[in-house]
């Protein structure tokens, strides 16, 4: 099967964690310390689903408001949207609701996958969300949950992939046809349209 392409963008307040979750996958590094995203930054890894390889492209956005004018262009076409909150932050919490609209009202994909991280687990006598409450947004919202800290590789990798299977499931449940009139090189193609063309090719 040839490589899938699906995009990820990585939203939520400032400070949550977002650029260190962003490094680990792509880099395996964390640091106690990052520079405030201006706007957005990239990352990019091949990834195995099943027996698909899948290439996820990353946009890590600035979590300021006065840069939601320049992010709100980097939510069309996403497959997989990581919302983060920090558990030692309520108001990030308390943020939720308006990152999660901004995401589904802007990314043009009525089957977004999204993966609801409580960052900074490794701070839990700083603690002042639970992880109830974080379940219960979750399935309110129809998202999938994890607790995770940005310094643990295995459970940021997990994360990632976790999105991944999901959006790879519901693209066997559901292939959507690319736009119409359209012809694109398998390069350019987007994961969904891509997908439908895969299954067609098989019949």
């Amino acid at each position: 099967m040839p490589t899938l392409l699906f995009k990820y963008i990585i939203i939520g307040n400032t400070a949550v964690g977002k650029s260190a979750i962003l490094l680990q996958f792509t880099e395996r590094q964390f640091r106690d310390a990052h520079d405030m995203t201006i706007g957005v930054e990239f990352g990019a890894k091949d990834v195995s689903i099943g027996d698909a390889q899948v290439k996820l492209e990353i946009w890590d956005t600035a979590g300021q408001e006065s840069f939601l004018s320049i992010t709100r262009s980097y939510y069309r076409g996403t497959d997989g949207c990581l919302l983060v909150f920090d558990i030692t932050d309520r108001k990030s919490f308390e943020a939720l609701p308006r990152w999660l609209d901004e995401a589904r009202m802007n990314s043009a994909n009525p089957d977004l996958s999204v993966m609801l991280i409580a960052n900074k687990a490794d701070l839990a006598e700083k603690r002042c969300v639970t992880t109830e409450e974080g379940q219960a947004f979750a399935d309110k919202h129809g998202l999938l949950f994890m607790e995770m800290s940005a310094r643990n590789a295995a459970q940021v990798e997990r994360a990632f992939i976790g999105t991944a299977e999901r959006i790879f499931s519901d693209l066997e449940a559901h292939p959507r046809n690319k736009p119409s009139g359209i012809q694109l090189k398998p390069e350019e193609m987007s994961a969904t349209s891509r997908f439908k063309a895969e299954c067609c090719e098989g019949v």
